[in-house]
């Protein structure tokens, strides 16, 4: 893939800059193209705001926690820690699944808070109760009218990381319907940034590399 646009990008996207600005745009990074014929989209970050949307989460277990529970400031200080532990996440969906990895994440971050032994059922409580209401918001509402344009103009492929449990994200921000593909990494021999995995988004849209563009928010992992 040739050029990656950061959140700011997504901006300046929805208020209706034409494709062809976005040619241009490669233009000036040296690509040479003479069309964009696909954008390819990252998911987190990029389409969806997932700090905002976890918090979601996390206050409704801060409410559990407090009410059942009677965790008073440490509910607090529990969601925070997890939510530090998300930020640094590494998943490598070869070695461990998701639900597995972000139960370890509530079951630590509640023993460094209250000590004691592991309590199994508070801690798939709180990852289910987090996990249920992340998902309840989780919205393109934000970017509807871009892609309603976009897709006059060009091919659009969401390419973004998880493994087959990252599906259920994508059905519950309503997305399918703008994309003409859908690749999630997991499912893959290899992930971003491999070459593998953008040769293969290209196929699927039966486009060269050289005529698409890659919106992600990290350079390291989305190019």
């Amino acid at each position: 893939m040739n050029i990656e646009i950061s959140t700011a990008a997504i901006k300046v996207i929805t208020q209706k800059i034409q494709i062809q600005e976005l040619v241009c745009h490669a233009g000036n990074s040296g690509m040479g193209l003479s069309q964009v014929w696909a954008v390819f989209f990252d998911l987190d970050n990029i389409l969806i705001d997932m700090t905002r949307v976890s918090r979601k989460g996390m206050l409704e277990v801060i409410k559990l926690l407090q009410s059942k529970y009677h965790f008073k400031e440490e509910a607090e200080v529990i969601c925070d820690k997890v939510q530090i532990k998300l930020s640094k996440e590494c998943f490598h969906p070869s070695n461990t699944c998701i639900t597995d990895l972000r139960n370890l994440h509530w079951e630590e971050a509640i023993q460094e808070t209250k000590g004691g032994a592991a309590n199994r059922k508070l801690t798939e409580g709180c990852y289910f109760l987090w996990k249920s209401t992340y998902l309840q918001h989780m919205t393109l509402a934000d970017v509807k009218a871009m892609f309603t344009e976009l897709q006059k103009e060009v091919c659009l492929l969401l390419l973004t990381n998880g493994e087959r449990q990252t599906q259920r994200e994508i059905e519950a921000c309503a997305c399918l319907s703008y994309f003409d593909a859908i690749v999630v990494d997991g499912e893959q021999k290899e992930e971003k940034p491999a070459p593998s995995i953008f040769y293969y988004s290209c196929d699927l849209l039966g486009v060269q590399p050289g005529d698409c563009v890659m919106v992600g928010d990290t350079l390291e992992t989305d190019i």
